[in-house]
């Protein structure tokens, strides 16, 4: 007989519940998305949905109706009735008993999230300090993938030594995005942002996406540029962008004092001039 172990309970293996037979619990063989709302309203949901559907084109994962997605988020978002949420959801291949070769024609699985979103108004006021890292990530960091095992190492390292976010480094000594967030980093003199070009290095952040619009609405220069962490280093400013916060001051790199430790001028004129963005597009 077929045994399953969950903890310390022993059952057949005809019975273990599908979610432990999950292809996402033993591969990371799925994709996701995180939305966020203001104020009642998604933001960049179209966008986000577009992003999704790609990301499982990419895997060969079918069957899926995104605008069967799109409705389960809007009923979900209403059921729980936050003015400002995070909405995390996920389609993985299927269940199955763990095999590297998928069966065919089996169904994918949803699962969705909805949580109150605060904001972090200290960080954006003060900054934070973030740290390079090796990139261990996989070749098509553009699919929005459940693998993110090498982000959260990542992360976990950063944060021993008080950083905020962790700023990835790929074998060439350049630098591709931050664990969890997209980077820029400016010039103050020439008032350009820069921030790497799309491709595979890179997740095609939506809100990296947004903060480029903005930038450019605002008349200031927008640059995609791959950098080392010693050109970040030597930056007059720099921020992460991220779905759940927005643009984020960055003040300190690897140790070193950016912007003379506080948030500075063109990365505080992006701050307000998304959030005006964000109040006309929702």
């Amino acid at each position: 007989m077929d045994i399953a172990m969950i903890d310390d309970q022993m059952l057949p293996m005809a019975e273990l519940a599908e979610p432990y037979l999950d292809r996402g619990l033993y591969f990371g063989d799925g994709v996701y998305e995180v939305i966020r709302s203001y104020d009642g309203h998604l933001f960049a949901f179209n966008e986000h949905l577009a992003r999704f559907d790609r990301s499982l084109r990419e895997i060969q994962i079918t069957g899926v109706d995104i605008e069967s997605v799109r409705q389960k988020v809007l009923s979900a978002v209403d059921r729980a009735g936050y003015e400002n949420a995070k909405i995390y959801f996920h389609i993985t291949r299927c269940s199955e008993p763990r095999n590297h070769l998928p069966n065919e024609d089996m169904a994918p699985n949803f699962l969705m999230t909805v949580s109150e979103l605060e904001d972090d108004p200290e960080a954006k006021q003060k900054g934070i300090a973030v740290s390079t890292h090796p990139d261990w990530r996989w070749k098509r960091c553009d699919i929005k993938s459940l693998n993110l095992l090498a982000n959260v190492l990542a992360r976990i390292e950063a944060q021993k030594i008080g950083a905020g976010e962790a700023i990835l480094v790929d074998d060439d000594g350049m630098i591709t995005e931050g664990a969890g967030s997209a980077f820029f980093a400016i010039d103050g003199k020439e008032k350009v942002v820069f921030t790497r070009p799309l491709g595979h290095e890179i997740l095609p952040s939506i809100t990296r996406k947004m903060v480029m619009q903005v930038a450019r609405n605002a008349g200031i220069s927008m640059v995609e540029k791959a950098l080392t962490p010693h050109q970040a280093a030597t930056s007059d400013e720099m921020f992460i962008a991220v779905t759940t916060k927005d643009i984020v001051p960055v003040v300190q790199f690897d140790g070193i004092e950016i912007s003379s430790g506080k948030c500075g001028s063109i990365t505080k004129r992006l701050m307000d001039e998304f959030q005006a963005f964000v109040r006309a597009k929702v």
